[in-house]
Formats: C-alpha cells, sequence, structure tokens
C-alpha cells in the first residue's frame, strides 16, 4: 500500500522487518484474544498480528489509510475503526472481546502523552501494551526515582502498571525517517492504588500539584496549591521526607505516604 504521508498526523511508517516482528512478539500469547492497534497506517504491524492474535481492532485516524487496510486485511480477522484514538471506547471493545484486550502502536509524537492517559484511565479492561514512542518520552516514562529524566509522566504511568523500555530504533527504520530515535516499552496494567492505599481520583490530583513546577521545591508546589505552610511540613516530617525534596526524588511509595499524612491532617485536603 503506497500514498503519500501526512505530516500533520505524524506519520512516519515502520518498515524495519525485524523490528516489526519483535513488536509483535513483545505482546505475547494473543492467540484467543483481541488485540488493539493504534495508528495501523499502512499494516505493516497488523500483517505480523494477524497470525499471532485472534482478532485485531485497528484505530486508525486517516480515511484514506484506513480505507486501504479494510482492502487489505480480511474483516474476519481486522476491524477497521475509523476514529482519533483519544474518543476510543476500549470498555466496549473489551465487552465486546470477552475479555482484556492488549495495546499495540506507534504513538505519534505530538498526543503520546494524551494516549498514554487514556490507556492509563482504561486499565481496569485492558492487560497489556506494547507501544513505540519517541526516544526521549519512553525515557521518561520508565525511569526510576531521583534519575534525570523522572517526573509527572513517569508516575503517572507507573501507577498503572510496570513499563519496561524494550529496544529502540534510529530514524532509517521508518518511512519516512524521524528526527528522533524511537523507543518500544511494554506496559503491563497492574494498578498499585490499593496496594498503596490511596484513592484512584485524588492521588493522580495530588501528584500533578506535586510536579506542578519541576524548579520548585515539593513544599513549594503544595503551598501554590492552597495547602497551609504548617500542615505541609507536618506530613512531610511524618512522612520522613526533607523539607526541602523535591518531587522528582521521591518513589511512588512515598508519594503515597506524604498524600495519605496530608489527608488525615486536619486543613486543607490534597
Amino acid at each position: 500500500m503506497s500514498m503519500p504521508t501526512k505530516p500533520k498526523l505524524g506519520q512516519n511508517f515502520l518498515h524495519d522487518v525485524q523490528a516489526i516482528q519483535r513488536i509483535a512478539a513483545a505482546i505475547g500469547d494473543c492467540t484467543d484474544a483481541t488485540v488493539i492497534e493504534i495508528g495501523p497506517g499502512r499494516g505493516a504491524v497488523t500483517q505480523a498480528l494477524i497470525s499471532r492474535a485472534h482478532h485485531v481492532i485497528a484505530v486508525e485516524l486517516d480515511a484514506e489509510l484506513a480505507d486501504g487496510l479494510r482492502k487489505e486485511f480480511p474483516p474476519d480477522k481486522v476491524t477497521v475503526v475509523e476514529q482519533d484514538v483519544l474518543q476510543f471506547d476500549f470498555a466496549a471493545a473489551a465487552a465486546q472481546s470477552g475479555g482484556r484486550p492488549a495495546v499495540v502502536g506507534n504513538l505519534p509524537y505530538y498526543i503520546t502523552s494524551p494516549i498514554l492517559h487514556r490507556l492509563g484511565e482504561n486499565h481496569a479492561v485492558l492487560g497489556r501494551a506494547v507501544l513505540m514512542m519517541q526516544r526521549e518520552v519512553a525515557d521518561r516514562v520508565c525511569a526510576a526515582p531521583g534519575s534525570r529524566d523522572y517526573g509527572l509522566l513517569s508516575v503517572t504511568v507507573q501507577m498503572y502498571g510496570e513499563a519496561e523500555k524494550l529496544f529502540t530504533l534510529p530514524p532509517g527504520a521508518f518511512s519516512p525517517p524521524p528526527k528522533v530515535h524511537s523507543s518500544v516499552i511494554r506496559w503491563r496494567f497492574a494498578p498499585r492504588f490499593q496496594t498503596l492505599g490511596v484513592d484512584e481520583t485524588r492521588f493522580p490530583e495530588f501528584v500533578r500539584t506535586a510536579f506542578a513546577q519541576k524548579r520548585k521545591t515539593l513544599g513549594n508546589n503544595l503551598r501554590a496549591a492552597g495547602i497551609a505552610p504548617e500542615t505541609i511540613a507536618h506530613a512531610l516530617t511524618a512522612a520522613g521526607i526533607d523539607l526541602q525534596a523535591r518531587a522528582e526524588a521521591l518513589s511512588i511509595e512515598t508519594l503515597a505516604a506524604l498524600w495519605k499524612s496530608l489527608d488525615q491532617t486536619a486543613g486543607p485536603k490534597p
């Protein structure tokens, strides 16, 4: 299938045969399962998936590409959904499949974070995801506390399960070649809210507050959110956190301890 690319849609099509097979293999055994593919493009990864999965749901925004996919693949193996993935109903797809679908995708660089948030929101109906994204974003997603890349995106993703980087591809693996390297990660959905003892709605909101200004201390970010200084100092001490600490230095477990300490302290709630 050959047609011009549309840069505004972030179209960089993977043509490295070995990489395509590695992505398909990384999703694991899907013989009896449905795989949701985000941005299938010309269908290179789709082709590799149909021999491994019971069924593939290909979510493609580009009308021309969606039409090409319908002509390329039999409907009993591939359902093409012409839609923005941010509007796609993962819960309905999971209910129809009778299980927790896996997700595969070459994420457009300009909406990678919103897609990750969308997948996190749908963790209860999804099993795992193998996703390709800009290398620098993958570094942030998989970063450990205290590292240069650790931040809000790291915590936001890792709250919903372990994320690991699998491999990195050069620009030449794509057509047209992007200006950046791309990395493939695997994300296993296993939310930690219950284990951490935090609220699934309010804790992520607190995390966004904690990381609001990267150069500010955690205390300053919390004060900017309207929490009283004495409440913050008490909670930091109770959680064993240095008063001058920044959120980037704290593990998810430590952030959860701080949230619980603030939540139990009289005064404004996080």
